[in-house]
């Protein structure tokens, strides 16, 4: 029951994380001002289509494969991907503090965290048995 909840959740999240980057790819200046990010010209928007779509896209590829394979391998990169998200909003608010519009990013990230490392650790329990 718990495996089966946590592969329907990380499955969602894949679909989410998927077409957030579709949507970066369609309208990266509009996509971006929501996160917070200002498209300088053709790099500007060139880095939202790459860089932060990629990161979208591959987080969402992997969980929604680790979903639909209930495989915990496929856990890992989503897993470390925000995990790695996470620490560099930390880092961020360790040095120039964390204004109140990244409080939903950060609990996002965290709550993801929390998802990713539930699903490894059930999905290990039932590669067990």
């Amino acid at each position: 029951m718990i495996r089966s909840t946590l592969r329907v959740l990380i499955g969602l999240v894949g679909v989410l994380a998927l077409l957030v980057s579709i949507r970066l790819w369609m309208a990266p200046a509009k996509v971006g001002a929501i996160l917070g990010l200002v498209s300088d010209g053709v790099a500007g928007t060139a880095t939202l289509r790459a860089d932060v779509a990629g990161f979208f896209a591959g987080m969402g590829l992997f969980s929604l494969l680790a979903a639909l394979r209930g495989d915990r391998r496929l856990v890992v990169v989503p897993l470390a991907l925000v995990g790695f998200a996470l620490a560099g909003r930390l880092l961020n608010a360790i040095l120039l503090g964390l204004p109140p519009q990244q409080y939903a990013s950060v609990a996002i990230e965290a709550a993801l965290v929390v998802l990713f490392l539930a699903s490894l650790r059930a999905f290990t329990a039932a590669d067990r048995t």
